[in-house]
């Protein structure tokens, strides 16, 4: 093997791990950003959904807990007017219906701001940015290893 072969197959190793060990651990970085951003954005939905049942439900409410291990018990809830919403952080918020639904507008909002500033796209843009990437250095390492191998004709 001469010595380009040996520094073109070096270079060929060198950025092999850097999409590998790089690109690729970005990208899944970034994606795991993007889906939690999703996440946080069904749960407002789901929680918007359940809050909107809440105000339809007749005083006092009867519901079904489960205790553990799929061990369910009959509660009766005196006024379902009022209840505990997380925060995050470990958080809880005593709140009125009407103010649960108004912080989950709030939410919402802070969920789905303008183009610029909306974080779900922001991560989709540089996830496709990191694809793309890629795409070019396995684009050069086919390149440089049709460099490598002689044409079978000579």
């Amino acid at each position: 093997m001469t010595s380009s072969a040996m520094a073109a197959a070096e270079k060929t190793r060198r950025y092999e791990e850097f999409v590998n060990d790089v690109l690729r651990r970005d990208l899944r970085r970034l994606q795991e950003q993007r889906d939690a951003v999703f996440q946080q954005h069904s749960q407002v939905l789901q929680l918007r959904a359940a809050l909107e049942r809440l105000q339809a439900a007749p005083s006092p409410l009867r519901t079904h807990v489960d205790l553990g291990c799929n061990f369910f018990v009959t509660a009766e809830v005196p006024c379902p007017q009022v209840l505990f919403l997380s925060l995050g952080c470990g958080f809880l918020a005593e709140l009125t219906l009407p103010e649960a639904s108004r912080h989950l507008e709030r939410r919402e909002k802070q969920l789905q701001r303008p183009h610029p500033l909306r974080l779900s796209e922001s991560l989709t843009r540089d996830g496709a940015k990191i694809r793309a990437h890629i795409q070019l250095v396995l684009e050069g390492l086919r390149e440089l290893q049709g460099l490598q191998d002689p044409p079978s004709d000579l």
